[in-house]
C-alpha cells in the first residue's frame, strides 16, 4: 500500500514549523500508543505512521529532500532505511510528550538543569508614589544559589560525579517485553549528577532559604492591577538552571482626596451656600498645585467643574487626564438665634415668590406623583 503524504498523516499544511510538528505529533501519539490500544492493529500503523512523518519533518535535510522528491528523496537519502522499531517509538513517545512536562527529556548525557520557580509579591502604593513613580524596597523571602558551594551542592573541595546508574543521562531505558521505555534515573533523581560528599551550608541541595532586599523602581502613571517584572530575581535555578523571575502586581491605596478611574482623577470641594447662591471662587488641590476655579451664582449641589490636563499621564502612554471636581454646598451649622431669624425671614420671602427660586422642586414634585400614580393603577 502507498505511504500517505507526511503532512496529511499529521494533519499540517506544508509550510508548518517544528512547533506546530511537535504539538500535532504529540496529539496523534497520545491518541495512538499501544497503551491506550491493546490489540488494535489499525492504531499500531497509525502510531508507526505518525512516528515516521514526525522523524522526517523535523530533520532538517530530510524534510528537504521529501519536500522536493517526496517519499522517493528520504529513501535515496537514507530516510527510514533499516526499519522502523515500534519499541524506539514507544521510548521517543515517553521522552518527548512526558518529559517536557515532569522536567526530564531523552537522554543526552548531560546533566539536567532545572529552571528556579518565578515568585509574585504585591506592593501597595500611595497615589503619589502610582503617579509620580518611586523606588520601594522590598523583602523577599526566597530560594538562592548557596555561596559556600556556588549552588553545585558539593562540599568545596569536592566534586559532584556523574550518576553511576544513568551514565550522567538523568534516565534509564527499561526493556519490557516488545518495547523499551525511558524513566527518570531511580538514583539521581533525574539530575545526572551524584553529589557524595554534601555541603554543610545547604546540605547538598544547592540552594537555601533567604530574605534578599530589592529596590523596585515604580514608573510614574501606574494604576491598580499593573505588574512590574524582575527578570532574574526569583528562585535559584537547580544544577546551574537560570533563576527565575519575580512579578511585582500593584495596587494603589485608597485616597483622601482623589478617586482614580484610570487617568481622570476626582474629588469633592464643598462650598458655602452663600458662594453658591451669589457666585465666588474655591482653591481646588491638583497634582501641580493649587487653582482657583470659580464658581458662578445659582450653582447646585452636584455641579462638576472639568480641569483639562490635571489628572494623569498613564504609564504606557497617551493624553494626560483630566480632573473633574463634583461642588457640594454645605448647609450652615451651630447657627446662633440671630442667624436662624435672618434665614427665616429669607425663606419667607421665597416662598412668597413660589418656586422660582427652587429649580428642582417642580421637576422632582411631579416624578413623586407619577410614581404614585403607577403604583397605584
Amino acid at each position: 500500500m502507498a505511504k500517505r503524504d507526511y503532512y496529511e498523516v499529521l494533519g499540517l499544511e506544508r509550510g508548518a514549523d517544528d512547533a506546530a510538528l511537535k504539538k500535532a505529533y504529540r496529539r496523534l501519539a497520545m491518541k495512538y500508543h499501544p497503551d491506550r490500544n491493546p490489540d488494535d492493529a489499525q492504531a499500531q500503523e497509525r502510531f508507526t505512521e505518525a512516528k515516521e512523518a514526525y522523524e522526517v519533518l523535523t530533520d532538517p535535510q530530510k524534510r528537504a529532500a521529501y519536500d522536493q522528491y517526496g517519499h522517493a528523496g528520504v529513501e535515496a537519502a537514507g530516510g527510514m532505511g533499516g526499519g522502523f522499531n515500534p519499541g524506539d517509538a514507544f521510548g521517543d513517545v515517553f521522552g518527548d510528550v512526558f518529559g517536557d512536562i515532569f522536567g526530564g527529556g531523552r537522554g543526552r548525557g548531560r546533566t539536567n538543569v532545572y529552571r528556579g520557580a518565578d515568585l509574585r509579591y504585591d506592593l501597595e502604593l500611595d497615589l503619589e508614589q502610582a503617579v509620580f513613580g518611586d523606588t520601594v524596597n522590598v523583602n523577599i523571602p526566597t530560594l538562592n544559589a548557596c555561596q559556600t558551594c556556588e549552588g553545585s551542592g558539593a562540599k568545596p573541595g569536592t566534586d559532584v560525579k556523574d550518576c553511576t546508574t544513568c551514565g550522567g543521562a538523568g534516565q534509564v531505558r527499561r526493556q519490557q517485553g516488545f518495547f523499551s521505555i525511558q524513566q527518570t534515573c531511580p538514583n539521581c533523581r533525574g539530575a545526572g549528577k551524584v553529589v557524595e560528599t554534601p555541603c554543610l551550608s545547604c546540605g547538598g541541595r544547592g540552594r537555601i532559604q533567604e530574605d534578599k532586599t530589592l529596590a523596585v523602581k515604580v514608573p510614574p502613571g501606574v494604576d491598580n492591577g499593573d505588574r512590574i517584572r524582575l527578570s532574574g530575581e526569583g528562585e535559584a535555578g537547580q544544577n546551574g538552571g537560570p533563576p527565575g523571575d519575580l512579578y511585582v502586581d500593584l495596587a494603589v491605596r485608597p485616597h483622601r482626596l482623589f478617586t482614580r478611574e484610570g487617568p481622570n482623577l476626582a474629588c469633592s470641594v464643598p462650598i458655602a451656600f452663600s458662594t453658591a447662591a451669589l457666585g465666588g471662587s474655591v482653591t481646588v488641590p491638583t497634582l501641580d498645585g493649587e487653582v482657583t476655579v470659580k464658581v458662578p451664582g445659582e450653582t447646585q449641589s452636584g455641579r462638576v467643574f472639568r480641569l483639562r490636563g490635571k489628572g494623569v499621564k498613564p504609564v504606557r502612554g497617551g493624553g494626560t487626564g483630566d480632573l473633574y471636581c463634583t461642588v457640594e454646598v454645605e448647609t450652615p451649622v451651630n447657627l446662633t438665634s440671630e442667624q436662624k431669624e435672618l434665614l427665616q425671614k429669607f425663606n419667607d420671602s421665597l416662598m412668597a415668590k413660589g418656586d422660582r427660586h427652587r429649580p428642582r422642586s417642580q421637576s422632582w414634585t411631579d416624578n413623586v406623583r407619577e410614581f404614585f400614580e403607577k403604583i397605584s393603577s
